[in-house]
C-alpha cells in the first residue's frame, strides 16, 4: 500500500493522529527531504527507514520504491510540507502505482492552496490553482496571457527572491486594480495576509524586502456583460408574437428572455408603438 500522508506546512500541531499512526505503522517513508522530514518523525518519537524522492531523483528512486511495493512493503509519501502529488512528483508515483494495480490511500492533511483561498476573502466556489509560474519570462508571460479572461479565483506559489518580479509581471498582465490577497508563513509564528490590489502590492514589495514563502491569492476577470439584443429586433420580436395571439405582457416577457432586453423598458416601449 502507497500512502499520501499531508503533513504540517508550518504548525507541527496540525499533524493528525491518523497521519502519526500511519508513519509509525509502514515500512518506509519515501520523503521529499529526509533531512526535513527526520525532525517530524522525532517530533513523533519514532524512527524508520527513510529514501529521498524529489524531482531530480525521481526515475530513479520510483522504480525502487514500485517494487519493494511490489513486494508487499507498505510505504508514506510525505512532502516537507503539506499534501504529496500536488504540485509534486508524487503523483508520478501514484500514477505508476494505478498501473501496476497497488493500492493508493490517502490520509488528508493540511494544504497551503486551500488555507490561502479560505483566508483570502475572495471568492471561494471556483478556483483554478496555478502551481509556481516557470522562471522563464517568455514562458512566464505566455501563462499568464493563457489566464487573462480566467474567471475563477487563481492561486499561485512564491519563493521570496521572486515575488517582486512575479507581481510586477501579474500586474501588467491583469492590470493594477485587481484585488489579491498575500498569505505567508501560514500557520507560522509570523503568519501574515495582505489582502489589496496587484498596483499596491508590486510597489509595496519593491519598497520592503519580502520573507517567507507566499500563496497568492488573485481575483479572477469580471463576467462579460451580457449581450442584449438591439431595441428594435426585441420590438420585432414582440409583434411575431402578438399577432400569434400571445398578449402583450406575454409577448414582451418571451421576447425579453430571448433577446437579454429589459423587460420593463420593452414593455414600455411596445405599448407606445401600439
Amino acid at each position: 500500500m502507497l500512502y499520501l500522508v499531508g503533513t504540517p506546512i508550518g504548525n507541527l500541531g496540525d499533524l493528525s493522529p491518523r497521519a502519526a499512526e500511519t508513519l509509525e505503522k509502514v515500512d518506509f517513508i519515501a520523503a521529499e527531504d529526509t533531512r526535513v522530514s527526520v525532525k517530524l518523525l522525532n517530533h513523533l518519537g519514532l524512527k524508520k527507514p527513510m529514501v529521498s524522492y524529489y524531482a531530480h531523483n525521481r526515475a530513479m528512486r520510483e522504480e525502487q520504491i514500485l517494487q519493494r511495493l511490489l513486494a508487499g512493503e507498505d510505504c508514506a509519501l510525505v512532502t516537507d510540507a503539506g499534501m504529496p502529488a500536488i504540485s509534486d512528483p508524487g503523483e508520478e508515483l501514484v500514477r505508476l502505482c494505478a498501473e501496476h494495480g497497488i493500492p493508493v490511500c490517502v490520509v488528508p492533511g493540511p494544504s497551503a492552496v486551500v488555507s490561502a483561498l479560505a483566508l483570502s476573502g475572495l471568492p471561494t466556489g471556483r478556483f483554478a490553482f496555478e502551481g509556481f509560474l516557470s522562471v522563464n519570462r517568455r514562458s512566464r508571460q505566455r501563462h499568464l496571457e493563457s489566464l487573462r479572461d480566467e474567471q475563477r479565483t487563481m492561486i499561485f506559489y512564491e519563493a521570496p527572491h521572486k515575488l517582486p518580479a512575479t507581481l510586477r509581471d501579474l500586474r501588467d498582465a491583469f492590470g493594477p486594480d485587481r484585488r489579491i490577497a498575500l498569505c505567508r508563513e501560514l500557520t507560522k509564528l509570523h503568519e501574515e495576509v495582505r489582502r489589496t490590489t496587484l498596483g499596491e502590492a508590486a510597489d509595496f514589495y519593491e519598497a520592503n524586502t519580502p520573507k517567507g514563502e507566499f500563496v497568492l491569492v488573485l481575483e479572477g476577470a469580471p463576467s462579460a456583460p451580457a449581450e442584449t439584443a438591439p431595441a428594435e429586433d426585441a420590438l420585432d420580436r414582440v409583434r411575431a408574437l402578438r399577432e400569434q395571439g400571445l398578449s402583450l405582457k406575454d409577448a414582451v416577457r418571451q421576447a425579453a428572455e430571448e433577446t437579454g432586453c429589459s423587460k420593463n423598458e420593452l414593455y414600455a416601449a411596445a405599448k407606445k408603438a401600439e
